[in-house]
């Protein structure tokens, strides 16, 4: 497969020891989707959240069969973030994401607040999530932070398993 490496923009993003800013989308698992905040889930324990571009192209194919081929649902509370629909990300759930759940954000206001965004394509006003994890403590506190610096980039997998196994 051939593209182009882009540099991207620097992101101003939430970094280790900050608190990630709470938010409230249609949360999708297996079976249905309502409206949940990122507090009420970490107030359960970690969460790695898992920012991806579109459902169904290759980078988040890419990511959710390593997070599915590491097993990290075990471990802790994966939650992907994408501007994709609920509907789209059923489709994904169907196909990877065993135990995730994905948040839809389908205006981009979440990548936004957490300074990840980024034109799609660099086509004018359509946005979406610059690939980004962030491993969050059980008062939201960034416990470990990537986010991608270029297009396609994918996170330090064994990093971020680190990460997990430190909690």
């Amino acid at each position: 497969m051939e593209f182009d490496v882009v540099d991207l923009p620097d992101a101003d993003h939430p970094e280790v020891g900050d608190t990630a800013p709470d938010f409230t989308r249609p949360l999708v698992n297996e079976e249905y989707w309502e409206d949940r905040s990122l507090s009420s889930l970490t107030a359960d324990g970690p969460v790695l959240l898992v920012a991806h571009p579109m459902d169904g192209g290759f980078p988040a194919t890419y990511v959710w069969r390593e997070i599915d081929d590491r097993e990290w649902t075990d471990e802790v509370d994966v939650v992907g973030l994408s501007i994709s629909t609920p509907y789209e990300h059923g489709s994904l759930l169907d196909e990877h994401g065993r135990d995730a759940q994905l948040f839809s954000d389908p205006g981009a206001g979440v990548a936004e607040l957490y300074g990840i965004e980024h034109d799609l394509d660099g086509m004018t006003g359509i946005v979406e999530h610059r690939p980004a994890m962030f491993l969050l403590a059980e008062d939201r506190t960034v416990e470990y932070a990537w986010v991608a610096s270029e297009w396609p980039d994918f996170a330090d997998y064994d990093a971020v398993e680190a990460a997990i196994e430190a909690l």
